[in-house]
């Protein structure tokens, strides 16, 4: 028999990586006939450099991600999926998308774009495609390449 994924979430963020970690995600949801999940966190840690919370500034940013699902949600419609559902979550992002959201919404593969931080940068700050990789309970796909499979340009 044949592995079919049900549903696929894929983590968005705007980023390039994200977007073609989108590209693919939409591919593979078409061949499946999955339902796509859409998931965009919001790092609330980056709240807490900041004096006084301000509540402004996380509506700002929950308008922001409900722009940016709305959008990606445009983008896989007119690719033609058809089952679509969007999530914005608060907190740490590497929990969030590697235990939290997948096993709320029976997720059976995590689609992630590939970091571009350095060895020093994992070092410190961790990467979350890795911790995801070591933590989801389901499979994990990390693109790195566009859809004809070929390493995006520097935009250097």
């Amino acid at each position: 028999m044949e592995q079919q994924y049900n549903k696929i979430m894929v983590a968005v963020d705007g980023s390039d990586e994200a977007e073609l970690a989108f590209k693919k995600a939409v591919n593979v949801a078409k061949r499946n006939q999955a339902e796509l999940l859409l998931a965009h966190v919001i790092d609330t840690r980056a709240f807490q450099t900041v004096s006084s919370f301000d509540n402004v500034l996380a509506e700002q940013a929950t308008d922001m991600a409900k722009q940016t699902l709305a959008d990606y949600e445009a983008d896989a419609k007119r690719a033609g999926v058809e089952n679509i559902s969007k999530v914005i979550e608060y907190g740490a992002p590497k929990v969030m998308i590697a235990n939290q959201i997948p096993e709320s919404n029976q997720i059976d593969l995590i689609m992630l774009g590939a970091t571009g931080l350095n060895a020093v940068e994992r070092l410190f700050i961790g990467s979350v495609s890795e911790y995801v990789i070591r933590n989801a309970d389901c499979d994990v796909l990390i693109v790195r390449t566009d859809l004809d499979n070929h390493l995006p340009e520097d935009k250097d």
